[in-house]
């Protein structure tokens, strides 16, 4: 039997209260240093963020140069390609179709022979009209040997006057029948000669409406068109531009210098130029604006009627002013403005805008030739904040890195 512990009560408490004392000074000290580790690798990170923070934040942007020279006032609109003529060829008599001498959609010269009519019955027509105008002809000279004789006869008292004016009458009777005679001659060779259907113009053909072998203005289709002939060496391109321009329109045409361009259509980057040949006598009181027309050579046969094409008409001209892309004209609450780049910070600058052809803008503010503006990335850019430039602008449109 084991003897009784003689310890005091209280000894045991004690000892257990030592051993949770020295577990909390360890977790005590073990969190101490987990947050100086972290103390130092926040400040040493934030001091790295710190020292490169001019660099990153510094908004990218592409630049252009403002440049002082002069500015065209120009109006874009979209035009119509049309024929310089457009003509319908019908037969001028009736007949059948014997052959057609070209393929459709050819070019075709004035006085080409497109159609020919069957010729036979109008040859038989002329040859009858000359007979009947030679029988005359016989019978008229007859007429004036009678005559002769008649009025001889009667200055002698051999015969009455009744027998004379017999004579002189039947004499005048078949001289105006000759000279029918020779209009009915005229009129079957006319017809004779309509026969071979020419061209009146210079033009490509369209499709053909009637074929070989069909009767020409029979009694199911009277007068109906055989083809369509278009003249597209000229054509005219029509356009329209708002009456508000109307009072530029007008003296600008009065200097002769109201030109209509157009983009060549082939995407080789040229343009065509010619004079408004044209000014309509009224404003469209549907749409507000006037029609304008100019006549383009088409020696290449680029332009097609029908077509449509993007016209500029220049109507004035700005001398001197400040000219930057329009790329870099922003909208404000204030109204337009540009961000100025200097040692290397964006600078709001407002400007008004005196005219835009679309691609460049005449601006008049705070700027000078020379100075360089933000054309490209201004959702980043802060006013009076960094901006790190990329790019730039030619003159020209192009890029050169810096």
């Amino acid at each position: 039997m084991n003897a009784p512990d003689k310890r005091p009560a209280n000894q045991w408490p004690a000892v257990a209260g030592a051993g949770a004392s020295q577990r909390a000074r360890s977790w005590i000290i073990g969190g101490g240093l987990l947050v100086l580790v972290l103390g130092a690798y926040w400040y040493f990170n934030s001091l790295s963020t710190n020292t490169n923070a001019p660099r990153t934040n510094a908004a990218p942007v592409r630049v252009a140069l403002v440049q002082k020279r002069d500015m065209p006032v120009v109006e874009r609109s979209l035009g119509t390609i049309m024929a310089y003529d457009t003509v319908e060829l019908t037969a001028r008599v009736q007949g059948t179709l014997d052959r057609a001498n070209f393929r459709e959609g050819q070019l075709v010269k004035k006085g080409d022979i497109l159609f020919e009519i069957d010729p036979r019955p109008f040859q038989a027509a002329l040859a009858q009209a000359e007979a009947i105008y030679q029988k005359d002809q016989a019978q008229l000279q007859n007429a004036l040997l009678d005559q002769q004789r008649y009025t001889a006869l009667s200055k002698e008292g051999a015969i009455s006057t009744q027998q004379r004016d017999t004579a002189n009458s039947n004499a005048a009777v078949l001289t105006a029948t000759i000279a029918a005679d020779k209009a009915a001659v005229d009129t079957a060779r006319l017809n004779l000669e309509y026969t071979q259907i020419r061209s009146p113009i210079d033009g490509k053909t369209g499709p053909m409406l009637i074929q070989p072998g069909d009767m020409i203005n029979g009694p199911a289709s009277p007068a109906a068109p055989l083809i369509e002939i278009a003249q597209i060496r000229p054509v005219k391109v029509s356009f329209t531009l708002p009456q508000s321009d109307l009072p530029r329109i007008q003296a600008r045409q009065k200097t002769g210098r109201l030109l209509a361009v157009l983009n060549v259509p082939s995407g080789s980057g040229g343009t065509l130029e010619a004079p408004v040949d044209f000014v309509s006598d009224a404003v469209s009181n549907q749409t507000g604006t006037i029609e304008l027309r100019a006549t383009f050579p088409n020696e290449d046969l680029s332009l097609v009627p029908g077509q449509l094409v993007n016209v500029t008409a220049q109507l004035n001209n700005i001398p001197g002013t400040l000219v930057l892309p329009r790329d870099a004209v922003n909208n404000g609450p204030n109204g337009t403005f540009v961000f100025a780049v200097k040692e290397g910070r964006a600078n709001e600058v407002p400007v008004d805008i005196l005219t835009d052809d679309g691609t460049n803008a005449a601006v008049s503010g705070a700027l000078a030739a020379g100075d360089t503006v933000v054309v490209e990335g201004q959702l980043r850019v802060v006013p009076g904040g960094d901006v790190r430039v990329i790019s730039a602008l030619r003159a020209t449109g192009g890029r050169v890195g810096l």
